[in-house]
């Protein structure tokens, strides 16, 4: 396909016709009068050989290559938008953008807040929107990313993707705080038998992967989408689940719950923002990427996660024993 031979104006046109499925409609979307949209259509149906829109009654269906392409060309119109807003030179202090992330609530809460806080001080005119990524963005990785400007994942979900790295978690096991038969220590056998409530994805069951490289398979009872639901689910009963160590302070605080060390060298996370190469050279974009990294880079100074020797901080300790029953 030559692109110099194709009238972009068309993609616009396209989208707002499959949208609308309509072409009066559709041109007062884009300013249009309904013989130009008229005109656009037919270039169109010629371009693809198909209808596109069908007459059904008094309204139009689209065709089977029509709903291929609804979400096709509303990718294609975000990703020419981000293309054409992109700058060679950013003022933070000036600028009035919105930055659209997607994240799990694990994500959004220990590192978008920390972001957050900081735009605050330093970039008022800009936006965080933070969106819960859905079950395709592994499948289609490079689309999703190409209308957003960043993916909160942890490393071994996808790749061939640039990326910064923002910092690293341990995980902790999570039990109520009065566990019929857990007390001072999770062992295996207790994973192998306890139920457990687990955070849930299509593509990514943290759990569940850690525990199968041990041989265990957890019989789940819950599972839930967001992880700061996990202590909730835990309290009050036999089940067990495994929890970041970051959000874990909160999870101590938000339900009758605590936290111990796992019996096995559970794989760490290494969170990363992740994006497409079509911002890597906008100004904008580069600003956000080195905030990110500055970020995460005073989270992991500031600590928070077990030490060296497996012990849970001091801090985190405390808290937990502190809503044990004395």
């Amino acid at each position: 396909m030559n692109l110099s031979r194709l009238d972009l104006n068309l993609v616009v046109a396209l989208r707002a016709l499959l949208e609308e499925r309509n072409v009066t409609r559709a041109g007062e979307r884009i300013g249009l009068s309904q013989p130009a949209m008229s005109a656009a259509l037919s270039r169109l149906r010629r371009h693809f050989d198909d209808e596109l829109l069908a007459r059904t009654g008094n309204s139009y269906e689209l065709t089977p290559l029509g709903v291929a392409l609804r979400d096709r060309s509303a990718t294609a119109c975000d990703l020419l938008e981000r293309v054409f807003t992109s700058q060679a030179d950013f003022d933070p202090t000036a600028e009035t953008r919105e930055f659209t992330l997607l994240a799990s609530d694990y994500g959004a809460a220990v590192f978008g807040a920390a972001l957050a806080r900081a735009l605050h001080r330093e970039a008022p005119g800009i936006r965080l929107a933070f969106q819960h990524p859905a079950p395709s963005v592994v499948d289609n990785t490079a689309t999703v990313l190409s209308t957003v400007d960043g993916l909160l994942m942890p490393h071994g979900v996808i790749d061939g993707l640039p990326a910064v790295d923002l910092f690293s978690d341990r995980w902790l096991c999570l039990v109520a705080d009065d566990h019929p038969e857990v007390r001072d220590e999770v062992t295996l056998d207790h994973l192998a038998r306890l139920p457990w409530a687990v955070y849930q994805r299509p593509y990514d069951a943290p759990a569940a992967r850690q525990l199968s490289m041990i041989g265990i398979s957890p019989r789940v009872e819950v599972s839930v989408q967001t992880f700061q639901l996990l202590p909730h689910m835990v309290e009050g009963t036999r089940r067990v689940a495994m929890i970041q160590e970051r959000l874990a302070r909160r999870a101590v605080r938000a339900a009758a719950v605590r936290v111990l060390p796992c019996p096995f060298e559970a794989v760490p996370v290494r969170e990363a923002m992740w994006w497409h190469p079509v911002h890597t050279q906008d100004a904008a974009h580069i600003w956000l990427r080195q905030k990110a990294a500055e970020v995460g880079a005073t989270l992991t100074a500031d600590g928070g996660v077990p030490n060296e020797d497996g012990d849970i901080p001091k801090g985190l300790r405390e808290a937990s024993q502190a809503a044990s029953p004395s």
